[in-house]
């Protein structure tokens, strides 16, 4: 017979763990032995993050986390996993030969620095055993609609409960409230109706999402900096708290200095603008014979350098483009002169030529290009790792650069399941009542 996860919980430390009390929150919470030492720590080393997110926003924000130092549990379904595993082509290929595509690319891209556990939470037994891992959580990250969680008993205030010190995040389309709290949130939705996509797109054209889905980007960087925040106020109240993000939320706050524009004049925005500047001229990309440049003449000193390297240094005092009010008046004379003069050399040339200029330019690069990019490869931010399933395989690296810290890759993103044994074991079950479980369906 099975024991129940209470006695098993409390029996013993987990298998390869020690037990510690986090710092002023009294909080226990369990951290796995690694097995070295690294030269510096990682900022949230010890700190421990129940993954119950999917997609884009949240696995990115529990990535960021876990590029930190925290250590992820990532739960997925039992049998399909995160919807994004079924997401391609591109699909790394598998490195036994066996049937099936392999890991996609886009769950590559926001799942390093996890561990997998596969499992039914609409199974009682998974239930227990997602409560049993978030009473030694410091983080629950979840983005399922408002009041779902809540019928299998994982919502905050049933955990909170059982651990007074857990932070819980929710992210969601539309908020915990408001009139559109029950409505399905995607990103692409939350552009076109939250004002990005208006302004996105060529000035005569039609409105274009961006390239990447930046709302859900930017709402995962948003909830990883408010669950930081809930963690520092936890280290002197011992409380935990609800944190509740919302795309809508995050779209709105990051329309930035243009959303400030119709808030200060009353009126509505100025379109889109493609990859010029409302109020800045020249600032914007520019055709050469084989690609585009972009040139940034964001004062009077700047314009003049440009006009010197375009080989029109009298543009500078053209009484039409003296000053830059004057350039926005005559935009659709200066910025036609300018081009045409562009499109005479390739985009290697002019970059050779503003070289150590001061002015501000860059080649417009597609993604390949940009990840075998001198200064991208410098930087360190490709780096190859060796995956479970395919082998060595090229991540984008973590950005952190800290001066008295270690941040890396020390996972590969997981394959589904891969770490479900390894942390049941570490909750106490003993190889019979795993195998059982995965008898019954409820994990694998």
């Amino acid at each position: 017979m099975r024991r129940s996860l209470s006695t098993i919980a409390s029996s013993r430390n987990p298998i390869g763990t020690r037990l510690q009390v986090a710092p002023r929150s009294g909080i226990l919470r369990y951290i796995r032995y690694q097995s070295t030492v690294p030269a510096k720590p990682s900022p949230l080393a010890g700190v421990r993050v129940l993954d119950l997110t999917r997609v884009l926003a949240g696995p990115y924000c529990t990535q960021i986390l876990g590029d930190l130092g925290a250590g992820v549990i990532k739960v997925e379904h039992a049998t399909r996993g995160d919807d994004t595993r079924a997401w391609g082509p591109p699909y790394a290929p598998r490195k036994d030969g066996k049937p099936g595509p392999g890991e996609s690319a886009y769950f590559l891209a926001v799942n390093r620095n996890k561990r997998s556990l596969a499992l039914d939470f609409k199974a009682a037994e998974g239930q227990a055993i997602v409560k049993a891992l978030a009473r030694t959580s410091d983080v629950l990250v979840e983005n399922y609609l408002p009041g779902t969680l809540a019928k299998y008993g994982l919502d905050y205030e049933t955990l909170k409960a059982e651990n007074k010190g857990l932070i819980y995040a929710s992210i969601t389309g539309y908020g915990q409230t408001g009139p559109y709290s029950d409505r399905a949130g995607y990103d692409v939705m939350v552009e076109a109706e939250m004002g990005l996509m208006h302004i996105t797109g060529e000035r005569d054209g039609s409105p274009v999402k961006v390239g990447v889905a930046v709302t859900d980007l930017t709402t995962g960087l948003y909830t990883s900096n408010a669950i930081l925040a809930a963690l520092l106020s936890r280290a002197s109240t011992s409380q935990g708290q609800h944190i509740d993000m919302s795309l809508s939320d995050c779209q709105v706050a990051t329309l930035a200095n243009i959303a400030s524009s119709v808030l200060v004049s009353g009126k509505r925005d100025g379109g889109r603008w493609g990859t010029a500047h409302p109020s800045i001229v020249p600032y914007e990309a520019f055709p050469t014979s084989d690609g585009s440049i972009l040139l940034g003449g964001g004062n009077d000193r700047l314009f003049g350098i440009l006009c010197t390297k375009i080989g029109y240094p009298e543009w500078a005092s053209d009484e039409r483009f003296v000053t830059n009010e004057k350039r926005v008046e005559h935009r659709y004379i200066l910025v036609p002169m300018i081009g045409e003069e562009t499109r005479r050399k390739t985009t290697q040339e002019w970059l050779e030529i503003f070289e150590g200029s001061g002015m501000p330019y860059a080649a417009v690069n597609d993604v390949y290009d940009t990840l075998h990019h001198d200064h991208v490869l410098a930087r360190g931010m490709v780096k190859e790792v060796d995956h479970e399933a395919c082998g060595p395989i090229k991540l984008v690296n973590t950005p952190f650069k800290f001066s008295n810290a270690e941040v890396s890759i020390r996972h590969a993103p997981p394959t589904l399941g891969e770490d479900t044994n390894d942390i049941l074991k570490e909750l106490g079950f003993t190889s019979d009542q795993i195998d059982s479980l995965k008898a019954e369906g409820v994990i694998a």
